[in-house]
């Protein structure tokens, strides 16, 4: 990865072959988006805006030019943009001028917010938006003996409600996914654990606490798939990042075997509604008691 990154820097014209080749292959592989996606953020850190929307210019034209070949139109390379590189770009520009980690971390939240209403207000009614688009799949599975009919009604019309704020989540994971890699790449380059250094140190801020408090209390009174539920997502991830900056600050802290981490990762993917939900609740009340503080003045304090 660090041998990709050094290519990236080399010029725009690599950047922008890097950023279109996976953008395009992440049609067939997802997981290569958001490594087309930190290749425009590694510039735009590293060089400046201006480098990055160069290189997010050459893209655009490479992809352009490759889609309207491949499917006889261009417009493919339109949704690249607003999906892929013109988020990261946003983004890279904010962390490179303010250098915070945690403010990025939470615009990206807001985007994700501003998603989940934008939705609503274009819509009407996500959940029968929703429903429409599934049903085809629904239909298929049950032409083929999959599902009975109504078992998978129940199934899909629950997917249904909760699909608005997962489909806005997973977009802001996939942008922070691309802004961590980006960070990363130049960290390995120009300051070898610097990623590492900044991620240990995330804070988003109590304020948020309170944001998620007030959400979390409001949305018990809210049916699924309301606005205030379909928000709800997109802030737990993001406390899902500061309960794993508290992982890492601690294994850090202790010394403990990089396996230790390995072995958390591998249960939040396993497990991923009890992990996410026990680690979120950490990212929690870390905003509020600053564990790590206390972890140190611990250490620190007479044995």
């Amino acid at each position: 990865m660090k041998a990709l990154a050094g290519f990236i820097m080399r010029g725009h014209s690599q950047a922008a072959l890097v950023a279109t080749a996976a953008a395009l292959l992440s049609l067939l592989m997802p997981l290569f988006g958001p490594v087309g996606a930190a290749a425009v953020g590694l510039v735009t850190l590293r060089n400046g805006a201006r480098q990055g929307l160069t290189t997010i210019a050459l893209a655009l034209l490479g992809a352009g030019i490759l889609s309207a070949l491949a499917l006889g139109s261009p417009w493919l390379a339109l949704g690249i943009l607003l999906v892929f590189w013109a988020p990261i770009w946003t983004l890279a520009v904010v962390l490179r001028a303010s250098r915070s980690l945690a403010l990025t971390i939470q615009l990206a939240g807001m985007l994700g917010l501003i998603l989940v209403l934008a939705l609503h207000v274009s819509v009407g009614d996500p959940v029968a938006y929703w429903s429409q688009l599934l049903d085809p799949l629904r239909q298929t599975l049950l032409t083929d003996g999959l599902m009975q009919a109504e078992a998978g009604q129940a199934l899909f019309d629950e997917v249904a409600r909760r699909m608005t704020g997962l489909f806005a989540a997973a977009l802001v994971f996939q942008l922070l996914m691309s802004l961590f890699i980006a960070r990363w790449w130049q960290a390995a380059l120009y300051h070898p654990g610097g990623f590492g250094e900044e991620f240990r140190a995330l804070r988003l801020g109590r304020s948020l606490g309170a944001v998620i408090l007030v959400l979390l209390v409001w949305s018990s009174f809210a049916g699924a798939g309301s606005l205030i539920v379909d928000l709800l997502p997109i802030l737990g991830m993001l406390l899902i990042l500061q309960g794993l900056a508290v992982a890492h600050w601690l294994r850090q802290a202790r010394g403990v075997h990089r396996g230790w981490l390995i072995g958390l990762y591998a249960l939040l993917i396993l497990f991923m509604p009890q992990m996410g939900l026990l680690i979120a609740c950490v990212g929690l009340v870390d905003l509020w008691a600053d564990i790590r503080a206390r972890v140190a003045q611990r250490a620190s304090g007479p044995r």
